[in-house]
């Protein structure tokens, strides 16, 4: 009883319900949308927000063995799991070698969307993280397609075209600008959060609530119309994998002494899918996988699943270590 209430609790809070409401909207088809250009911003804003106040919080603290250690379980995680995922898809699915391959690497990237909401989760719970967890995120987003290159170029050679080049992968716009905000937070430090916290802090669980809300239309669309391309063993890997990638880190992050914040978002960033920058290097890389399967998957699927009952779940187990 007390693990419901728990669930429960973590559930009742305005980002994830602003979610489940856009979701509810998309299946009752209503003409509820939000404007191209005010969803860009919103996007904008929040890796700026979120890429600010961490590296401010790691300028508060420093750089020490922790910090390091947090990034190399990230980067273990995403090096890993598409194997993992990969395995499972070849036992679940009738995927292909080649559109399992490409799957599977949106599973060891990380949804920096859902981190964001993971982030105001904790905030809202009272919980504190450490900024850090912002480049664990960014440091996160690569290493998984390489993975899944290398998957497709083993088992799947006829539809892998080449290498995705690493320009293009770290000039992604979301990884540049959290990044980049990340690094002013840090060297600008007090007198930077100073001059723009009425910004970055003040509005910023208003506008993830709308953003979220347009998240949850999104989900929900693409998931009405693509649900032909989801057989039972695939929306069930969409499923298990997030819950399978947030207990390796579960055990990771426990293992190098990660507190209940940092350990619940290493959490979130195991158990997301991309639908971001692995689409656009699956399309470079392995343009004859089905994009309908891994977009549907990632954003119809799991985004959904990680947002509604992931979240409360992984912050719950979360707090039991």
């Amino acid at each position: 009883m007390q693990m419901f209430d728990s669930l429960v609790g973590n559930l009742m809070v305005p980002t994830i319900l602003f979610f489940v409401l856009g979701l509810l909207a998309a299946v009752l088809r209503s003409d509820l949308s939000i404007p191209e250009g005010a969803a860009k911003f919103m996007s904008l804003y929040l890796l700026l927000a979120i890429g600010f106040k961490g590296g401010h919080s790691l300028a508060d603290n420093g750089l020490d063995a922790e910090v390091f250690a947090a990034l190399g379980a990230g980067l273990v995680l995403s090096f890993l799991i598409p194997f993992l995922a990969y395995g499972l898809l070849r036992a679940m699915t009738r995927l292909n070698p080649l559109n399992a391959a490409a799957v599977a690497g949106h599973y060891g990237s990380i949804s920096i969307v859902t981190f964001v909401a993971a982030s105001s989760l904790l905030e809202l719970s009272g919980i504190g993280a450490d900024g850090y967890m912002v480049a664990v995120a960014a440091a996160m987003e690569v290493p998984a397609i390489l993975s899944a290159l290398w998957i497709a170029h083993r088992f799947g050679r006829e539809g892998a075209t080449g290498s995705v080049p690493m320009r293009e992968l770290f000039a992604n716009g979301s990884i540049v600008l959290l990044a980049g905000a990340f690094v002013i937070g840090a060297l600008t430090q007090d007198k930077g959060m100073e001059m723009i916290a009425p910004f970055v802090v003040t509005p910023f669980t208003g506008i993830l609530c709308l953003f979220l809300l347009d998240m949850g239309l999104s989900a929900g669309r693409s998931l009405l119309r693509n649900r032909h391309l989801l057989s039972p063993g695939l929306f069930g890997f969409g499923l298990l994998m997030p819950v399978i990638g947030a207990v390796l880190a579960l055990g990771l992050g426990a293992a190098i002494g990660l507190q209940t914040g940092s350990l619940f978002l290493l959490m979130v960033l195991a158990a997301s899918a991309s639908y971001i920058a692995v689409p656009a290097a699956m399309k470079i890389a392995l343009p004859q996988a089905e994009a309908g399967i891994y977009l549907t998957l990632s954003l119809g699927v799991t985004f959904p699943f990680n947002v509604t009952i992931g979240l409360p779940l992984y912050l719950w187990l979360a707090g039991l270590v």
